[in-house]
């Protein structure tokens, strides 16, 4: 069934690991395509994103299999074949590949990316920077198509520091021939973690966590054995569902040095927070603070994937708050969704003002993009009554159980 049923009103008292993060492990995926051996990846995220990735891998000859948490790889015989495009078509990651691709067989042909329905998400930048690097890419109907026998360094200042854009050039470079110098990259943790998984290949990448990085081309990259880090975004998911349903909670494994500007809007809201090692400890006695103003920005800004959230959680938040989406032009659509629950929400084009209502109301809710699910989920566990929260399969591409991890924080889920 395409659906799950939260039964809300109840504090939270629980605790929850971290898995391992979606959007490191996507790009890694492309990058283990550039080693002819074999690459095992540890604390790999069981997500339908995922699954849909590794059908792509075995369109173009990688092999894989899944041990638990752990994924082998071999791509040994590598072709250019083609990517499913059922695939393809479901996910903006597929991108990446044009990078690994081109570094390792000099040729690609790549179905049109699709992914959740959030607004524009051009690959232009993308375009722009690979030409660059020495790629001929040429939009055909059906897809990309592109060459590149000799790749060769270049100084390329992105016009936005965009995370694929930078993940795309970083592939591509770490075997072109010369220097690659990247101005204006972006500064993601995922984006350190996949220079960090190249670097344990043979690549050499530095400044990767800057806003410059400097990849110097090599002739090989070898096979591996590396972790994938944990989830920010499903950490800070839960970290939201504290401030909205209120309760004790423990998140164990949650990487706390990437999650400040989530953690300043808690502590903002009210919540109280401790840390031990890598587990942190969260407990809201009472209703949350609102009163805010938040601003989505790149990293180490507030991250947009958690916009959503934050919205659920500020509709019970006493007072009124304004959350800013600098990122995505469509990224409100949960909006209309919360509406039906209670929620007082008021959208002008890229601000949506929150006044904080005492209850919500549970119902049948639809989820439409992958956070705006998890966001709904947050508003389900806080509101009064039950809710029904359609097209769960949207939920399920990013977070590996959420109804585990929800009943692991208390919350009652059918």
């Amino acid at each position: 069934m395409d659906y799950l049923e939260i039964e809300g009103g109840s504090p939270l008292c629980g605790e929850v690991r971290i898995q391992g993060s979606k959007n490191a492990v996507l790009p890694i995926l492309c990058a283990a395509l550039e080693s002819p051996g074999v690459t095992v990846l540890e604390n790999c995220p069981d997500i339908s994103d995922v699954g849909a990735m590794l059908e792509i891998l075995k369109g173009y000859g990688c092999r894989a299999r899944r041990e638990g948490s752990r994924l082998v790889l071999d791509a040994g015989s590598l072709h250019s074949g083609r990517a499913p495009e059922d695939y393809a078509g479901m996910m903006r990651s597929s991108i990446m590949l044009l990078g690994s691709l081109l570094a390792r067989l000099g040729e690609a042909f790549l179905p049109y990316p699709g992914g959740c329905v959030i607004g524009k998400r051009p690959i232009d930048i993308h375009l722009q920077a690979l030409r660059q690097l020495g790629a001929e890419l040429k939009e055909e109907p059906e897809g990309l198509r592109a060459v590149c026998t000799h790749p060769r360094g270049a100084r390329i200042c992105l016009p936005f520091p965009s995370v694929g854009a930078t993940e795309n050039v970083v592939l591509l470079a770490a075997r072109a021939e010369g220097v690659t110098v990247l101005q204006n990259a972006a500064r993601e943790p995922e984006i350190v973690e996949l220079c960090r998984f190249l670097n344990s290949m043979g690549a050499r990448i530095e400044g990767a966590g800057t806003g410059t990085i400097r990849i110097r081309g090599v002739e090989r990259l070898h096979e591996t054995k590396y972790r994938i880090m944990p989830d920010r975004i499903v950490a800070g998911t839960y970290m939201l569902l504290a401030a909205a349903a209120g309760g004790k909670i423990v998140l164990k494994g949650a990487p706390l040095e990437q999650l400040m500007a989530v953690r300043q809007v808690l502590k903002q809201m009210g919540v109280r927070q401790e840390s031990q090692g890598r587990e942190l400890f969260l407990w809201c006695p009472g209703r949350s603070r609102g009163g805010l103003a938040v601003c989505t920005s790149p990293y180490p800004g507030f991250p947009t994937d958690l916009q959503s959230p934050l919205m659920a959680a500020l509709c019970l938040a006493a007072g009124e708050s304004v959350i800013e989406e600098r990122i995505f032009e469509s990224r409100f659509k949960i909006a209309e969704e919360l509406a039906r629950m209670g929620a007082d929400i008021r959208i002008q084009g890229s601000r949506a003002e929150i006044r904080g209502v005492e209850r919500l109301r549970g119902g049948r809710l639809k989820a439409r993009e992958l956070r705006g699910g998890a966001a709904l989920c947050i508003a389900a566990a806080a509101a009064e009554g039950t809710s029904r929260i359609y097209q769960y399969h949207y939920i399920a591409r990013g977070y590996e159980n959420i109804i585990r991890d929800l009943k692991g924080l208390g919350v009652v889920v059918h």
